[in-house]
C-alpha cells in the first residue's frame, strides 16, 4: 500500500508536475503516464498518482481520497477548499484577469449598471466585482470564454492567461489582473497529521528540488 496518494491536475500542469517529481527521484515510468490508466504508482511503490480534472483536485484532497495534490492557485481560490497549501511549486505561472474589447476598457465599470461577465470562475469573479461595488450578471461557460465579447454574449470575461496571445487574436485587452497563479502543492488536513512523516518528507523533497533548480538557473544566467 502506498504511503501517499497524490492527485495531479490533467492538462497544462501535468507534464511539469510529473517532471518535478522525476527530478525529486519520485519516478513514474513514461509508459504508465501515457497509458489510459487514471491511477498509477511510482517505481518505489511509496506513491500512488491519480490524474483528474484540475477543478477536482481540491475536492479529492479535501475529502481525503488523495492525501495531497497539485493544481493551480486559481483553482484553489475558486473551489475555496479546506486544505493545507504548504508549497508554491514554481511552475505554471499565469494570471487571472478581467478582459474585454478596448472600448469597454476605456469606459471602465459603471457602478449603476450591471456588468455582464462570462467566466469559468464564478466565485472569484463575483467576489471581485462585489468588492468594487459593481453589480454583476455571471454567465458561466466551460469552453472558449474569449468568444463571449466577440459574439456579444457578455461585455467582459474573467479568464486565465499565460501570454495573452488568445486575447490579442480575438481583439481583447486586459482590463485588470485579479490574481497571479502558479502550481501549488495541497495537502489533506487529516493526512497532514495522521501521515505527518510521509507528508513532511514529500514537502522537504520538493522544497530541495525547487531550491536546486533555482540555484542552477541562477548560475546559468550569470
Amino acid at each position: 500500500m502506498p504511503d501517499l496518494t497524490i492527485a495531479i491536475a490533467k492538462g497544462r500542469l501535468q507534464d511539469s508536475a510529473m517532471e518535478m517529481f522525476r527530478r525529486a527521484r519520485i519516478v513514474v515510468p513514461d509508459e504508465a503516464i501515457e497509458s489510459r490508466r487514471l491511477m498509477i504508482a511510482d517505481e518505489s511503490g511509496r506513491y500512488s498518482f491519480i490524474f483528474v480534472k484540475p477543478s477536482d483536485v481540491p475536492v479529492y484532497v479535501e475529502y481525503g481520497v488523495a492525501d495531497a495534490g497539485v493544481c493551480g492557485r486559481d483553482v484553489l481560490m475558486e473551489s475555496n477548499a479546506d486544505v493545507h497549501e504548504p508549497l508554491d511549486l514554481g511552475f505554471g505561472h499565469c494570471k487571472l484577469v478581467v478582459a474585454g474589447k478596448p472600448e469597454s476598457a476605456e469606459r471602465g465599470y459603471n457602478p449603476l449598471a450591471t456588468a455582464r461577465v462570462a467566466t469559468k470562475y464564478p466565485r472569484v469573479t463575483a467576489d471581485y466585482f462585489q468588492r468594487r461595488g459593481v453589480p454583476v450578471e455571471l454567465i458561466v461557460l466551460s469552453g472558449s470564454v474569449e468568444l463571449a465579447p466577440v459574439l456579444g454574449l457578455s461585455e467582459h470575461i474573467v479568464d486565465l492567461v499565460e501570454t495573452g496571445r488568445t486575447l490579442r487574436e480575438n481583439g481583447l485587452v486586459v482590463i485588470d489582473t485579479i490574481m497571479e497563479s502558479s502550481a501549488r502543492l495541497v495537502v489533506n488536513r487529516a493526512s497532514y497529521h495522521l501521515k505527518r512523516a510521509a507528508v513532511a518528507e514529500l514537502i522537504d523533497t520538493l522544497k530541495k528540488t525547487i531550491h536546486e533548480e533555482t540555484r542552477s538557473n541562477t548560475k546559468d544566467h550569470r
